[in-house]
């Protein structure tokens, strides 16, 4: 299954850093930025996290969450390693990925395996995805979403 604009969000709940639990019932009413990371502490994850953390003044009423298939220990070192403010959560089984359409087959070195896309999903208040992007560029993303985030 793949997500596109247009489509009603696929619901998600998921444990978060700093202890807490995001989910698509609690956002019920408002604008949010789901985006799917691959590896946290990684250049360009951590280049993506920083952007998007240096972008959250300019997303107001928009909240955004960072989802990869870390454990939340990992998660939680991250967050604090960057300082990142925002909920990032755990999708260690990749159901929400799955639901999303970001759990794909990649490939690297000749060897093909399943993982997380780099993608992200901006969904309005009425649970509405109005802008997806798929494949992101670390270095454009939080420019490229701040930009979506105004016409909301």
């Amino acid at each position: 299954m793949s997500v596109a604009v247009g489509d009603k969000a696929p619901d998600f709940t998921l444990p978060a850093s700093g202890g807490r639990t995001v989910g698509s019932a609690a956002l019920k009413g408002q604008p949010y930025l789901l985006y799917f990371y691959p590896k946290a502490d990684t250049p360009g994850c951590t280049m993506q996290a920083a952007g998007m953390e240096a972008a959250l003044p300019g997303l107001v009423g928009v909240t955004v969450i960072g989802v990869s298939p870390d454990a939340l220990g990992a998660i939680d070192k991250f967050a604090a390693k960057h300082g990142l403010t925002f909920p990032l959560a755990s999708d260690a089984d990749h159901a929400v990925a799955e639901a999303w359409g970001t759990w794909v087959e990649k490939s690297m070195y000749g060897r093909t395996y399943m993982g997380m896309e780099r993608s992200s999903f901006l969904v309005d208040g009425d649970g509405v995805v109005r802008q997806a992007w798929r494949k992101v560029k670390p270095a454009e993303h939080a420019s490229r979403v701040r930009q979506a985030a105004q016409a909301l």
